[in-house]
């Protein structure tokens, strides 16, 4: 156990009890939806979820300026997005502030100023907060909106009395909510889920239903008057027995699709509908019975069907049918199979899915998906620190993704894939050209947006990119082609944000704990902030995952335009006790053996 000094914040939903009793599962998807979108805020300002409950959470900050920040983000982004939904399924959070000294053992957090932030959440007004006196009086100074004096406050257990400051979105005294109608006409941008189509085939054909999933989310993505949610999205609900209006609740869709496939030898039967799941109309519904050689044309009439009735729905617009994928039936099962392995996230699959990507290409060089792909896994591979970065790797995944583009000139994950290889290798114009030209096709693809980020971070932007790779991080923060917690991390690294570098660098380690962008960034930010055991140990861990890695290697990967930029983060890293060279690196392995 440690004691330390902390901003506490306590949240929890107005009216929950009641939305509940309404309709149970749909009020706590709807709350996961909310919780969400607002981490990307929390990491940001440097917090941390110390603990969810079943109707809110508890948070932990460094600054009581970044908790208060914080907390009117949260609380600016929750009133926009109930502005989009009826009266009666609006979710308003109540945010208690307060900071002081805490007991922190392991995760959790304990003590007196923890149990004040608790009080405080109770009196604060439905889509505001209330903070402590003393908790304003350290924070006011720095912001930029106005608060009211609420007076003094007893609480339960609590033995002096509270001064209370609070505040909501329109700067007045209450944020009681006014009854208003149903938005159901207003204007929205139609949010559509492919959901993971029932393999009704063997076990062994997991991969392909998979697969169809994935191309039929492609292919949808190509229109550019809704957007389609990737594919990590509605895959988290794969073998779950959830109702279709809950699992669009926790992932914002406006519209559903889901489907089955059967093989069966040479035959094949799919199965596809589109459903409004407040409603559970059926919008649309197609089945296809075709040989296997058929294959694309039914994936042809599928998406365009589908295209059409979702346009129907939504706008008045011509839905045109996507190019196919490739003629040839074996590449496209080849990439298929690559892509269920690279969607496991280890370098064991990482690398079987290469060499699956490149049998597609050999049988079906104009493959223009497969090259992308390919692309991704060369660069991600580089910054993971699972192989060396050589300059005929980074040349194959430039030649990859310049292939991928020249094939697909309409798809907006190819120019992504070519911004991305662009800005690593330091080519600024280049790499900003094709990130608006993939925003340009796909408006809706996050993907694109997060690229569009790196370009902006990369000349030194970060403010910028920070906004877009937070954008990316809430609406499409568990899709594996880019990594936006360890970019937001050195995005806020190199705005000397420390803090949030922490927080985010947290993020990525959860998900992949040798990464070794992250575990460096982490090491370097500790350093900064004068943690001197901390980033000792973090470098420890680091060096321990990369036993060969020297600041001089590791800055070579990276091609930023302000040369400050990677000054800053080679200080941090020399700081932290990384190794400067190679040199050092011997020297280091020869104290160690004459000490032994």
């Amino acid at each position: 156990m440690e004691r330390r000094l902390a901003a506490i914040v306590c949240a929890d939903v107005a009216g929950y009890s009641r939305m509940m009793g309404s309709d149970e599962a749909g009020t706590h998807a709807a709350f996961k939806a909310h919780r969400n979108a607002i981490h990307p805020i929390i990491l940001n300002h440097g917090g941390r979820v110390v603990k969810n409950t079943g109707d809110g959470f508890l948070l932990e900050f460094p600054s009581i300026v970044g908790a208060t920040e914080a907390a009117i983000a949260m609380q600016t982004l929750m009133a926009e997005r109930n502005d989009h939904l009826p009266a009666d399924r609006a979710m308003q959070f109540r945010l208690g502030i307060h900071m002081g000294d805490v007991i922190a053992d392991e995760d959790e957090v304990f003590g007196d100023d923890v149990n004040i932030a608790v009080r405080l959440e109770s009196v604060a007004n439905p889509g505001g907060f209330a903070i402590s006196a003393k908790a304003h009086k350290e924070a006011s100074k720095h912001l930029s909106v106005p608060l009211v004096d609420a007076g003094h406050h007893r609480f339960k257990n609590i033995k002096d009395p509270i001064g209370v400051w609070t505040w909501n979105p329109d700067g007045g005294p209450t944020l009681v909510p006014e009854a208003k109608e149903s938005p159901a006409q207003q204007s929205r941008t139609a949010i559509v889920g492919v959901l993971p189509f029932a393999n009704l085939s063997d076990a062994q054909d997991e991969y392909f239903s998979d697969g169809l999933t994935e191309d039929l989310i492609h292919a949808l993505s190509l229109q550019s008057f809704y957007r389609v949610l990737s594919r990590n999205s509605t895959f988290a609900f794969k073998g779950k027995n959830a109702s279709t209006r809950v699992i669009a609740r926790e992932i914002d869709a406006t519209y559903l699709i889901q489907g089955s496939v059967r093989r069966a030898g040479a035959k094949i039967r799919v199965t596809a509908e589109l459903i409004a799941p407040e409603t559970g109309e059926q919008l649309w519904t197609g089945r296809y019975d075709r040989d296997i050689g058929d294959l694309f044309a039914m994936q042809d009439e599928i998406t365009t069907s589908l295209s059409a009735a979702i346009a129907t729905e939504i706008v008045r617009a011509e839905a045109s049918a996507p190019a196919r994928p490739t003629n040839d039936v074996t590449a496209w099962d080849r990439f298929l199979k690559g892509l269920s392995h690279y969607y496991r996230q280890t370098k064991e699959d990482l690398s079987t899915a290469v060499e699956l990507f490149r049998q597609a290409i050999a049988l079906d060089p104009k493959l223009s998906i497969a090259h992308a792909y390919l692309a991704t896994i060369q660069i991600q591979s580089i910054q993971f620190g699972w192989v060396k970065g050589t300059r005929e790797m980074w040349a194959e995944a430039m030649q990859l993704a310049e292939t991928s583009v020249r094939l697909d000139p309409r798809s907006s994950f190819a120019f992504s894939i070519l911004s991305w290889a662009h800005a690593m290798e330091g080519h600024d114009e280049a790499a900003m050209d094709a990130a608006k030209r993939a925003v340009a096709l796909n408006p809706y693809d996050m993907g694109a947006r997060g690229v569009l980020g790196i370009c902006h971070f990369v000349i030194g932007e970060h403010r910028r990119a920070i906004e877009l790779f937070s954008m990316a991080a809430q609406r499409d923060n568990s899709d594996p082609r880019y990594q936006w917690a360890a970019l937001n991390a050195f995005s806020h690294y190199l705005v000397r944000q420390y803090d949030a570098t922490l927080s985010w660098a947290r993020e990525q380690l959860y998900v992949n704990p040798n990464h070794m962008q992250a575990l460096a960034i982490r090491a370097a930010a500790l350093a900064q902030l004068g943690r001197t055991a901390e980033a000792a140990e973090a470098t420890g861990v680091l060096m321990s995952n990369y036993p060969t890695l020297n600041v001089d290697r590791h800055l070579r990967n990276f091609h930023w335009k302000r040369p400050e930029d990677i000054a800053h983060y080679r200080d941090g890293l020399l700081k932290a006790g990384v190794p400067a060279s190679k040199l050092t690196l011997v020297q280091s392995d020869l104290r160690r053996a004459a000490e032994s």
